[in-house]
């Protein structure tokens, strides 16, 4: 079994941190996708990318820990989901305007 990984709650999400994560286009694909397939989530390496397994680790972490995503193990996986309404609710409108913007 996958060991879970420590998130940020929602009171310590971060403006800051939100926008460093989400101003890289690699993080930015990643966030564009698990919007796209909703509260099922997505297994960390289902989503095509052009980089390593260590680089989207990396990536990966970066959007955990400022909050933007959650990682939740199921079976081997690690499913990643957006956290859509933790940032909707500190950041109304954050999210929408950033995805439309990156279409």
């Amino acid at each position: 079994m996958t060991e879970s990984l420590p998130h940020p709650t929602r009171s310590d999400i971060r403006i800051e941190a939100v926008l460093h994560a989400l101003a890289d286009p690699i993080r930015l694909r990643l966030v564009r996708e698990l919007a796209r397939r909703g509260c099922e989530g997505a297994p960390c390496g289902s989503i095509e990318l052009p980089i390593t397994k260590s680089t989207r680790t990396h990536h990966l972490r970066i959007l955990r820990e400022a909050g933007v995503i959650h990682m939740r193990p199921e079976g081997t996986a690690r499913i990643s989901t957006l956290r859509r309404d933790d940032l909707d609710v500190l950041y109304p409108g954050l999210l929408d305007s950033i995805l439309a913007a990156a279409r």
